[in-house]
C-alpha cells in the first residue's frame, strides 16, 4: 500500500466552496486560502448560533496509547466517512489542528492515515492557515510587552523572578526549557531566568481553543495571571493593559478552518492544546458551528479516556451547546497485546493469552466512558496481522462486558470498511440514552476534583501531594480559586503517573508535584509525574525523513 502522503497527494480535492455547500454555506460565508481550504468567517459564525439546529455529538476516544498505535484519528474521519457517504447522513468532523514539533519530531502528523485521511495533508501538518503561528506570535508579543513593563516602569513592583507566563515555539527544543533573558548590560532589559513551553501547552492556546467570540477571547487573555509584585500580590494581562493587543493578535486565527476528507466530507480542522498537559480537544467554536451545521457531528478527545476522554466529558462539554450523544473507544488487537508484553517484537504473531491479558485495559476505559452515562461502543481497527481467532475473541470479551463491538478497516478501504459499524454509532447516538454525569461536582474544591479523577478514573487508592504543591493549593484558597475545573498533566502510557505501568493497575498512589493556575483559562493544571511542556527531539527525528523537490512536492510527513 502506498504511503499516507503518497495517498493524500493522488487523491483528488473538490473546491472548498463545493465542500461548504454540502453543509448550507455560501462563497460568501469563506475567506479562501486557496482553492482547497478556508476560514469560516464571523457573518456566518454569528449566524449559525442562532439557527435552531443541533446535531448529534459523537465523541471518539481509545485505550492507552501505544508504539503500536491505536489509529483514533484514522477511526474519526472514517467512521464521518462512513456516515456521510454510506449513510447519507449530513456529516462534519471536528479535529486538532497538529503540532509542528511532533510533526518533526517522533510521533508524527495527526491528519488520519491510509484511505481516512484530512487533506491537504501537507498543508494541515505544516504551516496550514496560519493559527500556530498567530499563537506563537501572541504568546512572544506578551512576553515581551511583559519584560518591556518592568524595565521601564514597573509601577506595580512586579518581580522578575515571580514572572509565570512562559515563551512559546512550535518546535521540539529540550534547549529552551529554562532560559536566562536580559543578560549583558542593562540596555538589554532586566536579566532574569525565564522557559519557553511548546507553542500547544501554553494557556493561550487553551484559550483560543474555549473562547466562543472575540469579546469572551479578551476578557480571558486579561485574566492571565502573568506574574506576582515583589510583595506576592497577583498581576493580570488586564491590569498592564495588553489584553486588546494580544486578541487582536489572535482575532483571525480565532475563525475554524473548514477542509475535507479524502472522501470529501466538509471538516473543522481548530485548534489543539496536548491532552497530556491541557484538555486536548479542538476549539469549542468549531465543534458548536458543526453542531449547528449538521446532523452528525465527530470530535476527537486526545489521547485515551483517562485523560482527553476525561476533561472532555467533565470540562469541555459544559462549554459546548450539547453535550455528546454517544462515544467511540477504539481498540486494536496489536495495542492490547503491547499493554500485556510491553513490547513491540512479537505483535504480529498470534497470541491469545496476551490479547486476554491486555484486555484489561481496554476494560478500563470502556467503564470509565460509560460512568458518565453516555453510551459507549468499541471500534476495533483492524491490522492485516490480526488473525480473525483475534477478532472474534476480542470482540466476544467486548460483549460480555455487555458493550457493543464493530471490526473497521477504514484505513484500507476508506468508508467502505465499516459501514455497519456506521450505522451502530448513529443508532447509539439516536437512543436518548445519553444523561451526562460528570466525575465530580463544580462546587467541589480542588484536593475533592483530583481524588474523584484519581480514584474513579484512574483507580488510585492515595493522592500524595509534594511541599510545593500544598502551599501552591493555599495559596489558590487565598485568590478564591480552589473551585476551578482541574485539569490533571499526566503521562498518556499508563493510567498511573508512571509511564512503565502498563495495562490497569490499581492501588497506587498519585503523586501530585505542582499546582498551576490557568486563571484566563478558568481551569487548574495539577502536574502529576514527569510531564514535560517542551519536548525533545528523539535520536532519529522524523525531519531526517522529510524532503521536498524542485516542484515543490513534499515527501516523508508518512
Amino acid at each position: 500500500m502506498k504511503s499516507d502522503i503518497q495517498i493524500a497527494q493522488n487523491s483528488h480535492a473538490l473546491d472548498i466552496t463545493e465542500i461548504s455547500k454540502k453543509v448550507g454555506l455560501t462563497e460568501s460565508d469563506l475567506e479562501l486560502y486557496g482553492h482547497d481550504k478556508a476560514k469560516i468567517n464571523w457573518t456566518a459564525i454569528n449566524r449559525n448560533k442562532k439557527n435552531g439546529h443541533l446535531g448529534k455529538l459523537i465523541l471518539v476516544t481509545s485505550i492507552s496509547p501505544t508504539p503500536a498505535g491505536e489509529g483514533k484519528s484514522t477511526i474519526t474521519i472514517g467512521l464521518g466517512d462512513a456516515i456521510n457517504n454510506q449513510l447519507h447522513k449530513k456529516t462534519m468532523i471536528t479535529l486538532r489542528e497538529p503540532s509542528m514539533g511532533p510533526v518533526f519530531g517522533l510521533k508524527g502528523g495527526a491528519t488520519g492515515g491510509g484511505m481516512a485521511q484530512i487533506i491537504p495533508m501537507e498543508d494541515i501538518n505544516l504551516h496550514f492557515t496560519g493559527d500556530m503561528h498567530a499563537l506563537t506570535s501572541a504568546i512572544d508579543t506578551l512576553a515581551a510587552l511583559v519584560d518591556n513593563y518592568i524595565y521601564q516602569d514597573n509601577s506595580l513592583n512586579i518581580d522578575p523572578e515571580k514572572i509565570l507566563i512562559k515563551r512559546g515555539l512550535d518546535v521540539n527544543d529540550r534547549a529552551l526549557r529554562k532560559v536566562t533573558v536580559g543578560q549583558g548590560s542593562k540596555f538589554n532589559g532586566i536579566e532574569h531566568t525565564a522557559s519557553f513551553a511548546i507553542t500547544v501547552a501554553n494557556e493561550l492556546m487553551a484559550i483560543l481553543c474555549l473562547a466562543n467570540d472575540i469579546d469572551d477571547l479578551k476578557a480571558r487573555i486579561g485574566d492571565i495571571l502573568v506574574a506576582y509584585t515583589t510583595d506576592d500580590k497577583p498581576v493580570y494581562v488586564k491590569d498592564l493593559g495588553f489584553h486588546g493587543a494580544i486578541a487582536a493578535l489572535l482575532s483571525n486565527a480565532l475563525k475554524p478552518n473548514l477542509v475535507q476528507t479524502i472522501e470529501h466530507t466538509p471538516a473543522l480542522v481548530h485548534g489543539g492544546p496536548f491532552a497530556n498537559i491541557a484538555h486536548g480537544a479542538n476549539s469549542v467554536m468549531a465543534t458548536n458551528l458543526a453542531l449547528h451545521l449538521s446532523d452528525y457531528t465527530l470530535t476527537e478527545a486526545g489521547f485515551g479516556s483517562d485523560l482527553g476522554g476525561q476533561k472532555f466529558m467533565d470540562f469541555v462539554s459544559k462549554h459546548l451547546d450539547k453535550k455528546p450523544d454517544a462515544s467511540v473507544v477504539v481498540a486494536t488487537v496489536r495495542a492490547l497485546k503491547y499493554q500485556a508484553e510491553g513490547s513491540t517484537d512479537n505483535l504480529g504473531q498470534e497470541n491469545l493469552e496476551a490479547l486476554r491479558k491486555g484486555f484489561k485495559n481496554l476494560e478500563r476505559h470502556m467503564n470509565n466512558m460509560r460512568s458518565y452515562n453516555v453510551p459507549v461502543i468499541v471500534l476495533i481497527n483492524r491490522f492485516d496481522t490480526d488473525t480473525q481467532v483475534e477478532l472474534d475473541l476480542l470482540k466476544q470479551l467486548i460483549q460480555e462486558q455487555g458493550i457493543q463491538a464493530e471490526v473497521v478497516n477504514y484505513h484500507d478501504v476508506g468508508s467502505k470498511g465499516g459501514i455497519e459499524a456506521a450505522q451502530a454509532v448513529v443508532d447509539l447516538a439516536n437512543s436518548g440514552k445519553a444523561d451526562l454525569k460528570t466525575t465530580y461536582n463544580d462546587n467541589d474544591d480542588v484536593k475533592t476534583k483530583i481524588k474523584k479523577v484519581a480514584q474513579k478514573i484512574y483507580h488510585a487508592s492515595q493522592v500524595e501531594y509534594s511541599e510545593k504543591a500544598e502551599k501552591e493549593i493555599s495559596h489558590l484558597k487565598q485568590l478564591g480559586k480552589e473551585k476551578l475545573p482541574v485539569i490533571i498533566a499526566k503521562t498518556q502510557y499508563s493510567f498511573t503517573d508512571n509511564k512503565k505501568l502498563l495495562g490497569a493497575p490499581e492501588d497506587f498512589t498519585l503523586h501530585v508535584k505542582g499546582i498551576s493556575l490557568k486563571n484566563g483559562a478558568r481551569f487548574i493544571v495539577v502536574t502529576t509525574g514527569h510531564v514535560l511542556d517542551m519536548p525533545g527531539l528523539p535520536k532519529h527525528p522524523a525531519a531526517l525523513d522529510i524532503d521536498v523537490d524542485n516542484n515543490g512536492k513534499i515527501s516523508g510527513l508518512f
